[in-house]
């Protein structure tokens, strides 16, 4: 302490604070017993980067201080020193001393699961095939609401941050969510119960249902690997993604269902691949070297089913759509390159005339004249980039507010809806596109200043459901009429992120994500 600051303190009579201790020291008294030892979690949710990479020191420490509303986490603003929220939140978001490590062992104990009730029809009077579920992300809960009365079923429990939109099985009464943190849960729809949890990994990206309803895959961070379980989530299959020679490792991004193909596609984070991984009994040998004739079988070749067919690429792409057919993948790098992949030939077939980062998992396909066109939102450009599917050239680039997040339409609607979320003067405003002009013809912005975003109809087309992305009391969704545009209802909700309806994910409809 400099002299002259400790006698102003001596004069005072002012007792200083004792020093802040070391961070590593905090957490294994306060959080380890929750978070793990390790920090990968235990109770509570991963505590290393990967898990946290959506919120900053700041807000870290704010959770440390305040704790969590209707959850486990509690306060240590009595506990703590004002440093010692800082100084901890700082070293969260440094690497673990050792890297994670989560394998089939690891899996295997984290299971846990019950029979699913034996019901003829669900318990409750809703239509299954017109239920949404929601992600509530202000205090980690799924809500089930009925599409035709909107009001909630049930609100139940999630593990922390479900990530990359619940996925249903192919009858409708089972949905699927994956975490941040690696927890992939089973959910009843018609019991309104949680069935099934199991961790696959440290920090996960997303997961798809096989159409067949058999597998459920999921897209690791770390550890990197393609996880794939059974419809009860025991472990099936562990892919690492490596690239062809088996020395350089990548992040697993994304892992789509490709229902015709009954096939998994997969991005991978690091390596310039894109992967098919059939679940086919029956799917061709897959060759993973160079092949004089593999009519000849000139090769030696190991069983397509459940393993990895590569598809060489000159960018490593970070997101991607499919075309109707799913023959084809739009597919988009953060150099700004976009190219058409034909996953029948294995290679690149167009390239796509769009700058910036467009986010192609989150476009939308609808018929316009005779033509069918994909909508898409850039991440880096206030414009919807609209490409007509059968000879790739961009038909429009409509301006918007802002660089938007989502775009959403449904077959019976006229409109197509594209938030502004990623920018701070347009993210309280949802845009309508007049999908025969091209233009947009509407702005809904019901609650000034709160974040408005993320489009689902119901199974009809006749209303649509949007996000007030605020925690509680703020948060709610408003509910559209999409012929009118009018502001129908007002339901309340903590901060809900995204809403999935059942019967429009499952019958694939292209005004929405699947």
């Amino acid at each position: 302490m400099k002299p002259l600051l400790a006698c102003l303190i001596a004069a005072l009579g002012v007792v200083p604070l004792a020093r802040a201790e070391e961070p590593a020291v905090l957490y294994a008294r306060h959080c380890a017993s929750c978070h793990g030892p390790d920090r990968w979690g235990r109770l509570g949710p991963a505590l290393l980067p990967e898990s946290l990479e959506r919120l900053r020191a700041p807000q870290i420490a704010a959770v440390i201080r305040d704790g969590r509303p209707a959850t486990q986490m509690p306060s240590f603003a009595g506990t703590l020193a004002e440093e010692d929220f800082a100084a901890l939140a700082t070293w969260l978001l440094r690497p673990a001393a050792e890297p994670p490590q989560w394998d089939e062992e690891h899996i295997r104990a984290s299971r846990e699961a019950q029979p699913p009730r034996p019901l003829a029809r669900p318990i409750h009077e809703a239509d299954p095939r017109n239920l949404f579920v929601v992600v509530e992300q202000g205090d980690h809960h799924l809500s089930v609401l009925d599409g035709d009365r909107f009001t909630v079923l049930a609100r139940l429990p999630t593990h922390f941050a479900v990530h990359g939109g619940p996925k249903f099985s192919p009858d409708g009464r089972f949905v699927y969510t994956a975490s941040r943190d690696g927890w992939v849960e089973k959910f009843d729809l018609w019991a309104l119960e949680r069935v099934a949890q199991v961790r696959v990994g440290i920090n996960a990206r997303n997961l798809a249902v096989s159409a067949d309803g058999r597998f459920v895959a999921v897209a690791n961070y770390l550890p990197h690997t393609l996880v794939i379980l059974d419809a009860d989530l025991e472990p099936v299959k562990i892919l690492t993604a490596t690239s062809r020679d088996g020395k350089t490792e990548s992040r697993v991004s994304a892992v789509y269902d490709a229902a015709p193909r009954r096939s998994f596609v997969v991005a991978l984070k690091d390596l310039p691949q894109l992967w098919e991984v059939s679940y086919d009994e029956h799917a061709a040998p897959v060759y993973d070297g160079l092949v004089h004739d593999y009519r000849m079988a000139e090769a030696l070749g190991r069983p397509g089913f459940l393993h990895p067919r590569r598809v060489d690429l000159d960018l490593v792409l970070d997101d991607f759509f499919f075309d109707p057919s799913y023959r084809r993948v739009l597919g988009a790098s953060r150099d700004g390159r976009a190219q058409v992949i034909d996953l029948d030939v294995g290679r690149p077939v167009a390239e796509l005339a769009l700058d910036g980062m467009p986010h192609l998992g989150s476009g939308v396909v609808f018929e316009r004249q005779g033509r069918t066109l994909m909508a898409s939102t850039n991440l880096q450009r206030p414009v919807l980039s609209v490409i007509d599917l059968d000879d790739w050239h961009t038909v429009a680039e409509v301006p918007l507010c802002g660089q938007g997040f989502f775009v959403r339409t449904h077959e019976n609607s006229r409109y197509a809806f594209v938030d502004g979320m990623m920018t701070k003067e347009c993210r309280d405003g949802i845009q309508v596109l007049d999908k025969e002009t091209l233009q947009i013809v509407a702005t809904l912005r019901p609650e000034p200043g709160k974040t408005f975003a993320h489009v689902e109809f119901t199974r009809d087309g006749r209303h649509a459901l949007a996000s007030v992305m605020e925690p509680a009391p703020d948060g709610a969704l408003w509910v559209i009429d999409t012929q009118t545009l009018q502001l129908v209802r007002r339901i309340p909700m903590n901060k809900p992120i995204g809403k999935y309806n059942v019967a429009n994910k499952l019958e694939r409809s292209g005004g929405t994500s699947h």
